[in-house]
């Protein structure tokens, strides 16, 4: 936190913009116990004077994380950039949150246990929320293996918003592709908890919609993809 006293610094600033201050009961600062971990004690949402409705009129779409799940190699990344491409190129505002690149960085500390593995999709959650409150369209492209994980996602960004899709190439084409070497790898016992080896997966059992990428080529899975957005009103 940015101040000692995260109250005062509240009250201050509500005071300066005319509203009432709040009168926090607590204890003195020396019987307090700072726990080891960050609490939401002394702790106030900060509303914005922009309602949702006007960032919608302004970019002409509505805010939605489209949470593409699959194995390894399906073409969760391919599809999400093509999909921002294509969503940029008609004038709406799109980012991709791709699970590698938050592996550089937000989710450096995370390795691949099923405790890490639910955080890194706790937060990439968390920052794709913040986004669609931003009034933008988030597409996540993650492995997500479990089903609780994901369902996780789904109540924090909300039900609304939440559109899972399914990028389902079979284990075996996407072991053909290994476009990271990553399968060879696992195979040799090189890497563990890898998703489809070493790991399990578990597919959704009722996505918002269900890509093919061993049937279908980028532009048709594309398409497919763009076809349901518009259809959901997301985008014109």
């Amino acid at each position: 936190m940015d101040s000692d006293s995260p109250a005062e610094e509240h009250n201050a600033a509500r005071q300066w913009q005319g509203v009432p201050t709040m009168q926090p009961t607590r204890e003195p600062l020396d019987a307090v116990r700072v726990p080891a971990r960050a609490t939401q004690i002394n702790v106030f949402r900060h509303p914005s004077h922009v309602l949702l409705e006007h960032r919608e009129r302004l970019l002409n779409q509505r805010p939605a994380t489209v949470w593409l799940t699959g194995l390894s190699g399906a073409g969760k990344s391919t599809l999400a950039y093509e999909m921002e491409r294509r969503l940029l190129g008609k004038g709406s505002l799109a980012f991709v949150l791709d699970g590698d690149n938050l592996r550089h960085h937000l989710n450096r500390d995370l390795g691949f246990t099923a405790q890490d593995r639910h955080e890194n999709i706790r937060r990439t959650a968390e920052v794709a929320s913040l986004m669609n409150d931003a009034g933008l369209i988030v597409f996540s492209a993650l492995i997500s293996p479990h089903r609780a994980d994901r369902a996780m996602a789904r109540a924090i960004i909300g039900d609304e918003r939440f559109v899972e899709v399914h990028v389902s190439a079979d284990l075996q084409v996407c072991e053909e592709r290994d476009p990271k070497g990553l399968y060879g790898r696992a195979r040799a016992g090189l890497i563990t908890h890898f998703t489809g080896i070493s790991a399990p997966y578990e597919a959704p059992e009722d996505p918002a919609l269900r890509i093919d990428t061993s049937q279908l080529d980028l532009h048709q899975s594309a398409d497919q993809l763009m076809s349901y957005l518009c259809e959901r009103g997301l985008v014109q």
